[in-house]
Parts: structure tokens; sequence; C-alpha cells
């Protein structure tokens, strides 16, 4: 397995000679996909095939497929799903058997195109506060149901061959502003975030590979949680989170300091990988530069997390769309 510790994406809707030259050289443990990046299956195929070639091996892509106003691949071609909340919302009681349907049906359709790990489920804790760009992404506003959802969404995701991502650690549900553009800060007491906004993750550190919140907590540290070797320190072992952690996309306006200084920051602070989605070359040879190769718990971590690829189990496509489809309708 090469060890680039970064994650990178490409510019468009196939590889350029200079984008497969790079990856040959600086071997990313992975790839991200955007919508950019994504025409109808036929395409999206040869590009998740030349991805892989360009390393020499079966290295994970990802994309975010949440549903909702969060899909990278949407129609013709593929299933458009509503918002989480407001699915849970239609299927009512039936709310965890349609998060379980919803994710297994993702998981066929990434698949099918080379896509094997998706960044969901979201375990942030909704609070009436919560920033319209997060707020109908996720699941609940108590901690249970935010759970049962995260292990319906995970189910649905591995049963279908795909790695799930949990995010955002330890907690974003209380940003009132966005991360792409602006750093959140929330500054309440350490006890009220113990027993609410990182109770979830608590209970989720099963889960192979985690993503890091843009967030300070005062609390905590001065620092973002994905730079901050206290929150870092406090999610591997205050929360118990000690498998693959990779943060957010670099690149957001959240964070400060040049892409190349935010990812080494990053994986000093205690992050295996350092995320850098908007495929701009200039930007990921610097990272790939200043970041160098996993260190060997990093390694170990990463190969933990792809040993939980697995083959999807047998369904019926059809079926189980007409049961989602059901349910949903109330």
């Amino acid at each position: 397995m090469p060890s680039g510790a970064y994650i990178f994406g490409c510019e468009g809707l196939k590889l350029s000679e200079a984008e497969r030259r790079f990856f040959a050289s600086s071997q990313p443990w992975g790839f991200i996909l955007f919508a950019r990046n994504v025409e109808d299956r036929a395409q999206l195929s040869a590009l998740t095939a030349d991805l892989r070639a360009s390393v020499g091996w079966d290295a994970p892509i990802l994309i975010d497929q949440e549903g909702g106003r969060v899909q990278r691949m949407r129609a013709p071609h593929w299933r458009e799903y509503p918002p989480a909340l407001d699915q849970m919302e239609m299927a009512g009681v039936n709310a965890k058997r349609a998060m379980y349907l919803r994710n297994r049906m993702i998981a066929e359709e990434l698949l099918e195109v080379g896509i094997d790990v998706n960044c969901a489920p979201l375990a942030d804790v909704i609070w009436p506060e919560s920033h319209p760009v997060l707020r109908n992404r996720c699941y609940g506003s108590d901690v249970d149901t935010v759970v049962q959802m995260c292990l319906a969404a995970e189910q649905g995701l591995l049963d279908g061959g795909v790695l799930p991502v949990l995010k955002h650690i330890p907690g974003y549900g209380r940003a009132i502003v966005d991360g792409h553009k602006d750093l959140p800060t929330v500054d309440v007491p350490r006890s009220e975030l113990d027993a609410l906004d990182f109770a979830p993750f608590k209970q989720l550190t099963h889960m192979a590979m985690g993503m890091t919140a843009h967030i300070v907590f005062p609390c905590i540290d001065d620092l973002p949680a994905t730079t901050s070797p206290r929150a870092m320190k406090m999610i591997r072992e205050d929360i118990g989170f000690d498998n693959l952690i990779m943060t957010d996309d670099i690149s957001m306006e959240a964070l400060s300091g040049t892409v190349a200084e935010r990812a080494r920051a990053s994986l000093d602070a205690g992050c295996d990988i350092a995320l850098h989605c908007n495929g701009r070359m200039d930007e990921m040879t610097e990272i790939a530069d200043i970041c160098g190769p996993m260190t060997a718990a990093m390694k170990e971590r990463a190969a933990h997390a792809l040993s939980h690829r697995k083959t999807p189990t047998d369904i019926d496509i059809s079926a189980l769309e007409a049961e989602f489809r059901t349910l949903v309708a109330g």
C-alpha cells in the first residue's frame, strides 16, 4: 500500500497526463471526486479505473453522496434522495429502515462506478442555531436518534461494499457559520459538549474512518479541532476514536495559512491523512512535499480501515427501491 499522507482530487472528467504523472510520483493514499468529475456511468467508471492505475493499486476512492443537497452524482443517471432530516420526518417510525435502504442503494450506485468510500454518516447533533448549510443534512437533536441513524447508514453502506466515513468529529452541529467560508467557534462548557455534542461519536468509535470538523472549542483550545493537538488528543483518548482520521477539506476557508501549512499542521496535531479537494496541481504539489509519507501508526490505521472493505450482499435493488418509496411516502 503506497503511503502518501493525503487524499487528492482531480480537475475534470478525465485525468490529464500531468495529473497521471503527478499521482504516480506522489502516491496519494486515495482520491476524492466531486460534481466536476461526474458525467455518466461510463465516464465515471473510466475515471476511477484511471485513478487507480495511476498509483498502481486498489486505492480508495471517496465521494460525498449523502443525499439531499450533498450528492455529487445526480439524476438522470442516479437516484435523487431527500435531505436526511426531511426523510426521517417522512418515514416516521420507519426512519431507521429507510436510512438503511437509502444507504444500501447509494452503495450500489457508488460501487458500480468504482467508488468504495462514502463520506457519511453525520453524527452531528442539531441545535436550533445550526447553520442551514448543515441542518437538514443531520439526523436529529438527541444523541440516541443520531446514533441509531448513523448505525443504519453505516450498515447500509458496508452491506453494499462501501466504507463509511463518520463526520464531523468531534461535533459540528452548533456551528452557526458555514465552515467553507468562516471558522465556527462554539464557546460552551466542556461538560455540555461531553454530554451532547461529543456523545454520539463516543458510541461510534468502532467505525473505521472519521473526518474532522473545522471548528474551535475554546474550552479545549483556540485552534480549530483539525489542527489542534489538544483537540486531537481529546478525540483519540476521551472520545476514544483511535481509527483512521482524515481532515475535512483542507482548502476550506475556515482554516488559516497556506493549504500546505494547514495540511502539515493537521498531521502534526494527530490526523492521519490530509484531505485536499479542489484538484489544483500547485496546491497538491506543495502538500505532497510538506506532508510526505505516512508514519507507521498512520499506515496501520489505514490498513485497518481498508480491511473493512467487503463483497456486497446480494440484493434485489428494485425491491429495495420499492420498499424505500413506500416508507418515505408515509
